[in-house]
């Protein structure tokens, strides 16, 4: 027997095991054919498919249910950029452009919000900009421009005439993201719109658009290939015709995050004095064209010679010492970049001089600026009243006073930033968008307000339950970690009588990070696994404080086997016949009988494997994994590089089902059927390929045939799929554009509720004993709804606050 067929691990415990597996099926090892992967969806499909969407909801059965938002009310979420009703004084109305939950306005400095933007084909904002002539008129750029690994594309551009009660659709469909958006100081007919383009593909709608009828057409003025957008832009004070774009030379692949590849020269700085007829480059003194990432550009309002170039620098600073061997992460590092460097232009952008850093500890100080993900990033901010005083966005917000020379940061808001107003009245008056949501401060950032109980726009990427009495419901939230919150129903107050809906309450730490799946055992509703970023997994009893808490259970392979490569949120379960067999998801899918102390390869690499695509993010990894609830060790596994195995025998062997499937399109969810032992469903998701489609599968032969069952589901992608555990017909689907239902086995879809907003659903749970739906969106926080009107279960007694 070969090598290859044995497992040598080393446990936490420092036991080692051998397991010998073999293979067979047939399939397992052969080369699959490589046909056309598809990409690139159609944007008049995608807003075909909205409006589709918007007719469904209208007709749905279930029209007059309503969703209950349930929290957490303590945590906010990404934003990405705000806009201000000025002069503040005569009007205290601030919009909130969030990364994934649409626009939020408040009309009373925060302490109240509502949301104005939330029902259209995208509801991830990359900008937002008022008309300074009419604060009425209110421009809205959709699709994240910092394409970080949870940003969603975008759609076009929308326009509101009365303060974001209404809005239209004008244009730009196929620029995807949206980076900013500049409004002609006299004639609000007049726009600008940097769009950087499509996240994962090549595409020609990127660059310098520019509109002269209000967005009843567009033309675009900067263009320079399909890999090269527009990430930043803006005007100069004392000259409309003049204006400043970046251009950002970038595409994002499954394995590597933005960066800049052999042969790009594209991203640079532009200048129009003509009003975008005729642009020139103007990158003297900056880094060389292949060195330059994202660059952020800014001009100071009162003296509009002084430009500032908030540059990610891709030269070598250094080579990376013994104990940086590996980032934050534990990712092997390169050589340790420059990344954040500020350049200065007092000339109107002819001539550039590097201001920071300058000094041994101004290097020490950026190189931390922006961590390993400068490319997410790329805001600076020069104070309209003070050309000497600029602020740069990174982990946290700098600011400096002496024209950039040396920084220091402001603290008391959430970290990661992303937008900055500075009152041109007052320049002590701050509004940040960050990760936690958005801060206001009145001392130039030395203390802040924030608004984590009123805008509730946390970003969940899953969901589990467990069967404690009220139950929990557990997530992990981008930049916030994980969370647990009760599900409770609302009371009449001060009075015992239960009403319809579920209360919004605070949530509280729960094991895990940042990206992570939870497993509560359903024995012990104490016990809970977690698998956090990148594999690693955890046990935890909540009866335990301190370091007896937590016990660490991944496994390691030994120095001469590949190493494991594990997803972002990768795959974990409990077998539900035995409550201490549990399965985990790398390249491999592990196993262990006794609750994750020994653990068993149980698998060969179930990924396509190819070391050409093997970079800074873990890839060819297992992403969906179930076990069947009918037959011990019948278990299903699919990847997100689309493979799709089977065991029948509990990984003694592997067969491969992927007969009439799209090629490499990741594999989102496998749902073995509880009614049917050779029914299974599974969910594919082409984000990645900037595909939209709504892929959905059913089989009724393990796997060996598949027929999608996607029917009238209008657009994708589909996050997920769960079957109805009481109706073997109910299956419900959570899309990037909410929930659907299908009560005939996938014949017909309808939309599920009548008030949720158009949002990102990453998983739902329908919980066994309480027959209440919750779902996990990113953007919108966790939502509740009872089950009873769905699937015809007598309503059982559920649980309130006493």
């Amino acid at each position: 027997m070969t090598k290859s067929h044995y497992l040598r691990i080393r446990i936490v415990f420092g036991l080692l095991i051998v397991v010998c597996f073999s293979l067979s099926g047939g399939l397992l090892g052969q080369k699959a054919t490589k046909p056309f992967r598809v990409q690139s969806t159609d944007p008049a499909l995608r807003l075909k498919g909205f409006e589709s969407a918007l007719d469904m909801a209208k007709s749905s059965p279930f029209k007059t249910l309503n969703w209950s938002h349930i929290g957490p009310t303590n945590v906010s979420g990404r934003s990405t950029d705000i806009a201000v009703v000025a002069p503040r004084g005569k009007s205290y109305t601030i919009y909130a452009a969030t990364a994934s939950g649409g626009v939020w306005k408040t009309v009373n400095e925060g302490t109240t919000w509502e949301p104005v933007f939330e029902r259209a084909a995208s509801t991830a904002i990359g900008d937002i900009a008022l008309a300074s002539t009419n604060p009425d008129i209110l421009w809205v750029g959709t699709g994240e421009a910092n394409i970080f690994r949870s940003s969603q594309a975008g759609c076009g551009i929308y326009k509101s005439a009365d303060g974001g009660k209404t809005w239209a659709h004008m244009g730009l469909s196929d620029t995807n993201t949206i980076a900013r958006i500049v409004v002609h100081p006299q004639n609000p007919d007049v726009v600008y719109v940097a769009a950087s383009g499509h996240e994962w593909t090549d595409s020609a709608e990127r660059g310098v658009f520019k509109t002269a009828d209000g967005g009843k057409t567009w033309e675009k003025v900067l263009y320079l290939n399909e890999r090269t957008g527009a990430i930043d832009l803006v005007m100069d004070p004392s000259d409309s015709g003049t204006l400043y774009a970046s251009t950002w030379q970038r595409v994002r692949l499954r394995w590597n995050d933005p960066r800049n590849f052999p042969g790009y020269s594209a991203s640079g700085i532009f200048k129009t004095t003509d009003g975008g007829k005729t642009w020139k480059s103007i990158n003297s003194g900056l880094p060389d064209g292949q060195q330059r990432g994202r660059i952020g550009i800014d001009v100071c309002q009162k003296k509009p010679n002084v430009l500032y170039a908030f540059v990610d620098n891709y030269e070598i600073a250094r080579q990376p010492a013994a104990e940086e061997g590996r980032d934050s992460y534990g990712r092997p590092s390169g050589g340790i970049i420059k990344g954040a460097t500020l350049y200065r232009s007092d000339d109107k952008g002819e001539t550039w001089t590097l201001v920071c850093p300058t000094t041994e500890e101004m290097k020490k100080y950026m190189e931390r600026h922006s961590g390993t993900y400068g490319w997410v990033f790329g805001q600076v901010r020069v104070d309209p009243n003070d050309e000497n005083t600029v602020y740069t966005m990174g982990l946290a917000l700098n600011v400096s006073h002496d024209g950039g020379k040396t920084f220091k940061g402001t603290y008391g808001t959430h970290g990661d930033h992303h937008g900055l107003w500075i009152d041109p009245d007052n320049s002590n008056y701050l509004v940040n968008a960050n990760d936690g949501g958005i801060g206001i401060s009145y001392d130039s950032g030395k203390t802040w307000r924030g608004f984590t109980d009123n805008l509730p726009v946390c970003q969940f990427f899953n969901i589990a339950y467990d069967m404690a009495t009220p139950f929990h419901v557990y997530g992990s939230m981008q930049d916030h970690g994980s969370y647990r919150g009760q599900v409770l129903q609302k009371r009449e107050r001060d009075t015992v009588k239960v009403m319809d809906g579920y209360q919004a309450v605070v949530f509280e730490q729960a094991p895990g990070g940042e990206g992570c799946s939870h497993a509560i055992d359903p024995a012990n509703p104490d016990i809970v696994y977690s698998a956090e970023f990148y594999g690693r997994i955890t046990r935890s009893d909540m009866r335990l404080r301190g370091r007896e808490r937590t016990k660490d259970l991944l496994p390691a392979a030994y120095p001469d086997e590949p190493p494991l490569r594990g997803q972002w949120v990768a795959p974990f379960i409990i077998s539900p016949h035995n409550n201490e067999t549990i399965y985990h998801g790398m390249q491999y899918l592990l196993g262990s009988t006794n609750r994750g102390d020994i653990w068993e390869r149980i698998s060969p690499d179930l990924t396509y494997n190819t070391a050409t695509e093997m970079g800074d993010i873990p890839y060819h990894t297992l992403f969906a994994i179930s076990e069947s609830p009918l037959r011990a060790g019948l278990i299903y596994a699919g990847t997100d590089d689309g493979k799709v195995h089977v065991t029948r025998d509990g990984g003694k062997t592997w067969t491969e089902i992927m007969s009439g499937l799209p090629y490499q399109k990741w594999v989102s969810r496998i749902v073995a059927s509880a009614f049917d032992v050779g029914t299974v469903y599974m969910t594919q998701n082409g984000k990645r390929d900037d595909d939209f489609t709504p892929y959905v599968w059913k089989s009724t032969d393990f796997g060996k045939t598949w027929v999608s069952i996607a029917g009238d589901i209008p657009f994708g992608p589909v996050n997920m799929i769960r079957e109805d555990p009481s109706d073997k017909n109910i299956l419900y689907v959570g899309t990037d554009g909410g929930v659907y239902v299908t009560k005939d086995g996938g014949k017909g879809w309808v939309i599920l509720g009548g008030n949720l907003p158009m949002v990102y659903v990453h998983d739902l749970v329908i919980h066994p004993r309480d027959n209440v739906i919750v779902i996990a969106t990113h953007g919108r926080g966790m939502w509740a709804l009872d089950a009873d009107k769905v699937n015809n279960k007598p309503a059982p007694r559920r649980f309130r606050m006493e």
